[in-house]
């Protein structure tokens, strides 16, 4: 059966991703030489809407990254929780490593998450919802839970309807609502992964899937137009494969409720891999090809351009005398009546959420001026400047203008139109928010920098210029606020309006259409297609009400919008040439700062790891330092999973507890500490074995009863049984391991380790009991992470083993010759007898691996 589906799986995969991108490949082709005749002709008549009075940065991110610290993981492989190292770059892909150090030294990350596509939750309740829907028929029962056990009251969920989910948790609150806005922020980002500068690649393949799925049936907007071209044909391929395959293998799946819907979750994820890796190679090579006719198509076009256009225009007035009336007709009937309501619903949470943009960036500037009143001047000022000038970037101070615009709502109006949902409309609406919010902070940074190279100015000088810059920009920001808000009006309109009337009107209009297509010269017929005009009359019958429903708004002065008659004056002739000049670095110029950012022998700029990051750490007031505190302002350190011990839970999942470390066990800049060194040179592999009373005697190392330990639910006495070996000068290979650090820090760690080698047997006993799938010896920071396992399981050898073959463990204190429970078995071997070392070079230490594993 196994077989079965997984050949099913390939086959249905590898077929359908052709089929769609066969079809899809031949509309992009066609829809691409028309995109390269609108180019073309835009460069040769001009154009254009009206001039932005704020500045525009290039590149806003550059040396910066998002936010890092650390989250709990949770790995389906072991089903254990571990404490990995989250980093957020300026792409926003989600990156998580085995822990900071592993960041620092530029390691690969152990995954990395395209966030397009998903939905960040913070409640396990919301998210159950979310994979009721992937299996029809599959309802849970009252009371039953979830597959995956949260290990803190604070979740941190991305889903996605075809690619793997992901589940992170934290410990406090305060921590959950920064990383959720961190991760929202990132989801945004990475939906909109179409290019506004491309402008033959992107129009053309916006184009070539609204008509391909226009084909197909689906003439509303689309959830799933998501992240970049290849993620979203990937989309494109699963909206139909995916209810397919849920037909066909979802009532093969066997099991409880939660094993079904994980079954699923993870063929869906299968089959999602393999699309997106199909779909990213025939997109690839589907651009080539273009790219190759790109020279003679723009020749053909340049030459006869007049022609062209010519012909066009005498074949759209055969198609707009066929089409006009029609659509007129439907726009009285079915449009008009609810272009204002969908206007009105529109305006109101986008208007409020702009202001809200007005008020965050007015409330920081005047915090601004209040700390350089007090006293710090230009070194304070530089300091205050520096956050500020990321604050369009920073998603948690923006969350109260994101969360204005998420209150829009088109109920009533969405079966009627087909509109899937708002989120397209709410997603666009928070980046043209995040644009005006940077084009406003670039512009204050950009005047306030030359009022200050001017001449020097301190105390109220130094407010009086502030004041006036920030005047000049607000100004500005109304102005350029209205003319986009405005544009997003209208353009979403359209994306409402168009797609039902085209749907209302291809099935009487299609029939005619051939005739006109004869109608255009074989040498034009690439550029000019009947499709595209007959969308642009209907297009033109609907936008003069539109243009009036906006203008209106406009002139009764509602929600602060600007009459298209009012033209702000050029009060700046000269500030379009700071847009020419870099950003300001406030740090080094006026805050003191004296490093300059490292430099890379490509010359790109500080290395990742090294830039600064936009969200600031968490400061907890009243409350000492949390050692998992993944927000935590002056805590470099991030906990290895050898410094946590792992408790039990109700499914088997457990989560990493912290043992409480003080900053200074650590060596500076060092991960490697006394008790990590130790481990090194002197592995320990613990045996707790169960014995009786009566069996006590057999004992004859040393070791003292007394200790307890709760297995399967009872607590007996155990004895440890203790093998102490010394080993070798190891100095070197700890030397070797360990690179750039002090070496007295290491001589006095070595030294106290030689120490408590020396100390007597009884001393060496460890009382406490290992969980199988904790880790023995935790591993060197520095150590190779190829090696590591995510179980946190580090394999040791064992070299007191015979030469034979493995054998498995028996209960020698019981008469009984049975086996023992592995999960009862913990082994100590301290090494250090040279004999034995010798041993363990002649290959017995796989067998010992084998034997353990077992």
């Amino acid at each position: 059966t196994i077989q079965c589906i997984s050949s099913t799986l390939e086959t249905a995969g590898a077929v359908n991703s052709r089929q769609v991108m066969g079809e899809f490949g031949h509309v992009y082709k066609e829809q691409y030489a028309v995109a390269l005749f609108n180019s073309v002709r835009f460069e040769i008549e001009g154009g254009g809407g009206p001039q932005s009075q704020l500045l525009h940065r290039k590149n806003p991110l550059e040396d910066h990254s998002i936010f890092s610290g650390g989250l709990f993981q949770y790995l389906e492989g072991n089903k254990k929780w571990r404490n990995r190292f989250v980093f957020v770059a300026d792409s926003y892909n989600v990156s998580f490593y085995e822990n900071k150090v592993a960041h620092e030294r530029g390691l690969h990350p152990r995954g990395t998450i395209n966030c397009a596509g998903y939905k960040a939750l913070t409640s396990m309740e919301e998210y159950l919802d979310l994979v009721s829907t992937s299996l029809p028929g599959v309802k849970a029962k009252v009371g039953s839970g979830p597959f995956v056990k949260g290990a803190t009251q604070f979740p941190l969920i991305l889903w996605h309807p075809y690619a793997r989910h992901h589940y992170f948790c934290v410990l406090t609150e305060k921590e959950q609502t920064k990383w959720h806005a961190v991760l929202q922020d990132c989801v945004r980002h990475s939906n909109n992964g179409l290019s506004e500068e491309c402008r033959v690649q992107t129009p053309a393949f916006t184009d070539a899937v609204r008509l391909y799925r226009q084909a197909q049936g689906h003439y509303g907007t689309w959830d799933m137009m998501c992240g970049g071209p290849p993620q979203i044909l990937a989309n494109l391929v699963m909206e139909t494969l995916y209810p397919e395959l849920r037909n066909l293998i979802g009532p093969r799946l066997k099991g409880k409720m939660q094993q079904r819907q994980r079954n699923w979750m993870l063929i869906s994820e299968a089959v999602y891999k393999q699309v997106l890796s199909q779909t990213q190679a025939q997109y690839e090579a589907l651009v080539q090809a273009c790219e190759v006719e790109t020279p003679r198509l723009d020749a053909a076009l340049r030459t006869d351009m007049d022609q062209i256009i010519t012909s066009k225009e005498h074949v759209s007035g055969k198609i707009r005398a066929l089409v006009l009336p029609r659509a007129e007709q439907l726009l009285r009937r079915s449009v008009q009546p609810y272009v204002s309501s969908i206007l009105e619903a529109l305006m109101e949470p986008t208007s409020t959420g702009f202001s809200e943009v007005r008020d965050v960036f007015f409330r920081e500037l005047v915090e601004v001026s209040k700390n350089t009143l007090n006293g710090g001047g230009k070194d304070k000022l530089g300091e205050h400047m520096e956050k500020i000038s990321m604050l369009a970037f920073h998603p948690v101070k923006m969350q109260s203008c994101y969360e204005k615009v998420e209150q829009l709502s088109l109920e009533g109006l969405q079966q009627r139109f087909d509109v899937s949902s708002p989120s397209v409309f709410v997603q666009r609406a928070q980046i043209l928010m995040r644009e005006q919010m940077d084009n406003a902070v670039y512009t204050f940074e950009q005047l306030l920098h030359q009022s200050l190279e001017e001449k020097d100015q301190r105390g109220e000088d130094l407010c009086k210029t502030i004041q006036c810059c920030q005047d000049r920009v607000l100004k500005k920001y109304d102005y350029d606020s209205s003319t986009v808000r405005k544009k997003f009006f209208r353009e979403a309109l359209l994306q409402i309006i168009i797609p039902y009337m085209l749907k209302q009107l291809a099935p009487s209009c299609h029939p005619d259409f051939p005739p006109f297509q004869e109608m255009i010269f074989e040498d034009f017929s690439q550029f000019i297609l009947v499709e595209n005009m007959f969308e642009e009359v209907v297009l033109q019958s609907v936008t003069k009400d539109i243009m009036m429903a906006v203008k209106e708004a406009a002139v009764q002065k509602r929600h602060n919008l600007y009459r298209d008659s009012m033209i702000l004056t050029n009060s700046d002739p000269n500030l379009h040439l700071l847009g020419e000049s870099p950003s300001v670095d406030w740090a080094t110029q006026f805050g003191g700062g004296d490093e300059e950012p490292d430099k890379t022998p490509e010359g790109c700029g500080r290395s990742k790891w090294q830039r600064r990051q936009v969200v600031s750490m968490i400061k907890l007031d009243g409350m000492g330092p949390l050692p998992y505190e993944s927000c935590l302002e002056g805590e470099d350190f991030i906990p290895e999973e050898g410094e946590m011990m792992e408790e039990e839970e109700e499914v088997g999942t457990t989560l990493m507890e912290a043992e409480p470390k003080t900053p200074t066990e650590l060596e500076p800049n060092s991960p490697d500490n006394v008790q990590e060194i130790r481990y090194l040179i002197n592995p320990v592999v613990e045996m707790v074995v169960q014995a009786s009373e009566e069996d006590l005697a057999v004992l004859a190392n040393g070791t003292e009863p007394g200790m307890r330990a709760r297995l399967e639910g009872e607590e007996e006495e155990v004895t440890l049984i203790t093998t102490v070996e010394e080993v070798g000068d190891l100095q070197e290979e700890v030397d070797s391991s360990i690179e750039g650090e002090d070496e007295e820090a290491i001589e006095n760690a070595i030294q106290e380790i030689e120490m408590a080698v020396q100390e007597e047997d009884e001393d060496r006993i460890t009382e406490c009991a290992v969980d199988s799938d904790a880790e023995l010896a935790p591993p060197l920071a520095d150590s190779s992470p190829r090696h590591h396992d995510d179980s946190g399981f580090q394999s040791l050898t064992n070299e007191a083993l015979d030469e034979g073959g493995a054998q498995p463990m028996k209960d020698a204190l019981k008469t009984e010759d049975s086996l023992t429970d592995p999960g009862e078995v913990v082994v100590i071997v301290e090494q250090g007898n040279a004999a034995l070392h010798d041993d363990s070079e002649s290959g017995e230490d796989s067998e010992t691996e084998r034997c353990m594993a077992g």
